[in-house]
């Protein structure tokens, strides 16, 4: 609490809601489920799946998975697109598969829900490893686009002109792979996710 100028108090709101942060309502909402929060978060090199729990001492991370993770299976493309994305939420599902947790709500915070976008990748990555939720399939992806097969065509047509095609691609090229190579590398990543 404060003192304004005319002596009337007011409440200052907390430091996350005052910085556009956290919406503290939509945060309560999901809290009274009851159940353990999937938080999907995005970046433009990094995809974050986690399952969260509530304490009041401070939220309990249960599960976590970065796409930075898939470096150790084998992952050699770039960590924020669309099947890094699917991979992370399906290695996220294999480690919540093993603790036996199955059964979470979906916390995306302040981010826009985009139907096909990366968020939704990272969901159905998480479906596909074995765990039950129910959700729309019209929001995911089509196979094509989870498999990176946009990528490689688009690495196809832009070989055409080499400068572009190596400022487009640089960091698969220093890597030692080819993006045209994506859906072959897409799935060889898949299985070992998928074993481990």
């Amino acid at each position: 609490m404060s003192r304004t100028k005319y002596g009337k108090t007011r409440t200052v709101p907390y430091r996350r809601k005052r910085e556009g942060r956290t919406n503290y309502k939509k945060r309560l909402t999901l809290l009274k489920s009851g159940s353990p929060r999937l938080v999907l978060r995005k970046s433009l090199n990094m995809i974050t799946a986690q399952i969260i729990e509530y304490n009041p001492d401070g939220d309990r991370i249960l599960v976590s998975a970065t796409s930075k993770d898939l470096h150790k299976m084998g992952w050699k493309m770039h960590r924020g697109n669309i099947p890094s994305a699917y991979l992370t939420g399906l290695l996220l599902g294999v480690k919540a598969k093993k603790k036996k947790i199955n059964n979470f709500v979906l916390d995306i915070g302040l981010q826009t829900p985009i139907r096909g976008g990366r968020l939704f990748a990272a969901l159905k990555g998480l479906i596909d490893s074995g765990v039950e939720m129910n959700f729309s399939k019209e929001a995911f992806p089509s196979d094509a686009r989870i498999s990176g097969k946009h990528i490689a065509e688009y690495a196809s047509k832009l070989s055409k002109d080499p400068q572009k095609y190596q400022k487009q691609f640089s960091g698969c090229i220093k890597q030692g792979v080819k993006p045209e190579d994506m859906c072959k590398h897409f799935e060889d990543t898949k299985k070992k996710v998928i074993a481990s």
